[in-house]
């Protein structure tokens, strides 16, 4: 059986050779082929067992071998691949695989975590000592991290790199960044627990709603969190609660929209009174992990609440049916230059924002990433369609696959919802960072433009989209 490991094994800190790139088996990153017993590389490519260069990724190297002794692997899908994922544990610890399996949650912790007790990481240990990423940590996905705070953050690679762990991975290296785990004495286990869970919550049949948006989400707001009105002004407490805020934003979604929910008499439109269902769902999803983990159990009872209302704030912000209302007080702050971040209540009306820019910048990425985003979400659009079709419902507006295309749904939706959005971010901001994403929306929504040319806009696009993209988050 040939076992495709498909790990990153060697960060590629230089261009690799044309003859690797060419050849699938070359188990050689240099000319030189005296590292390797005196064989070139051309030889030992034809070989089944083989350190191989995937073009595709053009980023990572994989292991692939020829190995009959492997009894404990498991079949994963990871996007649309297929491959083999071995539990190396196994291969040293001797374990059995119904025992690894009844420990399925603890599976995904650092072999460093088995060996030291939870108590232990409090007051002998600094954070920086402990390596909680070990197991899933490699060398490309380290050097990626080292350009988070970057705009064209290629949150799709890093995913790959991590083997589908990147809301984990991501959001544990923005706490260490801000050095949160020691500031509020977080338990490093439980953090980890926690933010498993939250992955684990995500729907991965979802072609949009998924870890992966969330993780692109955190990502961006951490990008904003770098901005100097922000990074000046923001406590702890604050920067806490954003990145929670933007990992959890959209957990559990169901992969269908509000009105999905409200035609069909789901029980979560009667048990959040029909008023921000979606939204509501995802925040108290968030506080159900949160206690089960025990993550913050240590804070005074009066920190905790106060917390989970300024978290359920800031994801009920992220309901796009009230975008006028959020983008009216926003402009009005502007116009009277009465923003004070000194204020408590204006620091969290700005997360708010900032938050709500995150949600939908997928038009202001550059257009490679852009556009990948564009036919998920539209994907998920056409999958909701093609169920009330089946069902004999009316399909909803921009889910009918016949009608619309994504290039008529993305050029309206930048249009109407994002570039309005984004135009007043930038005058709060005014830095690099927002004119470089106001110029990649606009080229963005020439690219679709252009391409919706070549075909006719529907009759039932008008110009009521905002209102009707107020139930896609």
């Amino acid at each position: 059986m040939e076992v495709c490991y498909q790990l990153p094994v060697l960060a590629l800190d230089r261009a690799v050779p044309k003859h690797v790139l060419s050849r699938r088996g070359a188990i050689s990153l240099t000319s030189s082929s005296c590292l390797f017993g005196g064989r070139s590389p051309r030889q030992l490519s034809k070989r089944r067992g083989a350190i191989s260069y995937d073009s595709i990724d053009q980023t990572a190297l994989y292991i692939r071998m020829l190995d009959v002794r492997l009894g404990n692997f498991r079949s994963e899908i990871r996007g649309s691949t297929s491959h083999l994922c071995v539990d190396f544990r196994s291969l040293h610890s001797g374990e059995s695989e119904d025992h690894a399996s009844n420990r399925k949650q603890r599976s995904k912790l650092s072999l460093q975590m088995y060996l030291q007790c939870s108590r232990s990481f409090h007051g002998t240990l600094t954070f920086r000592h402990l390596h909680l990423l070990d197991q899933v940590y490699y060398g490309q996905a380290k050097c990626m991290l080292q350009r988070v705070g970057t705009w064209n953050f290629d949150i799709f690679l890093f995913d790959r790199l991590t083997n589908g762990e990147s809301l984990v991975c991501l959001t544990l290296e923005l706490f260490c960044k801000y050095g949160l785990i020691e500031l509020f004495g977080l338990d490093p286990l439980r953090l980890h627990s926690f933010l498993v869970r939250i992955q684990e919550g995500y729907r991965s049949r979802n072609p949009y709603h998924n870890s992966l948006h969330a993780a692109d989400v955190t990502q961006a707001m951490y990008c904003y969190l770098q901005e100097p009105k922000l990074s000046e002004s923001l406590t702890s407490w604050d920067i806490l609660l954003a990145l929670l805020a933007a990992a959890t934003h959209d957990l559990e979604h169901p992969g269908v929209n509000q009105n999905f929910l409200l035609k069909n008499d789901h029980f979560l439109a009667s048990l959040y009174q029909k008023n921000s269902v979606l939204e509501n769902h995802h925040w108290k999803s968030a506080l159900s992990h949160l206690r089960e983990s025990g993550l913050l159990s240590h804070l005074p009872i009066e920190d905790r609440h106060r917390m989970e209302e300024r978290l359920g704030s800031l994801i009920l912000a992220t309901d796009i049916s009230r975008q006028n209302e959020f983008l009216s007080r926003f402009k009005a702050h502007l116009d009277r230059k009465d923003l004070n971040m000194s204020s408590p209540e204006h620091r969290q009306f700005i997360l708010q924002m900032a938050l709500k820019c995150a949600d939908i910048c997928n038009p202001c990425r550059p257009n490679s990433l852009s556009t990948c985003w564009s036919h998920c979400v539209t994907k998920e659009f056409f999958q909701q369609g093609d169920v009330e079709r089946a069902h004999r419902h009316d399909v909803s507006p921009l889910c009918d696959r016949h009608s619309n295309s994504v290039a008529i749904i993305q050029k309206s939706f930048i249009s109407y919802v994002v570039e309005p959005l984004f135009v007043q971010w930038a005058r709060f901001c005014d830095t690099p960072l927002s004119h470089c994403m106001l110029g990649y929306m606009k080229q963005n929504k020439k690219y679709w433009s252009n391409a919706a040319i070549m075909r006719p806009k529907p009759k039932s696009l008008v110009r009521s989209l905002p209102l009707r993209h107020s139930n896609r988050l």
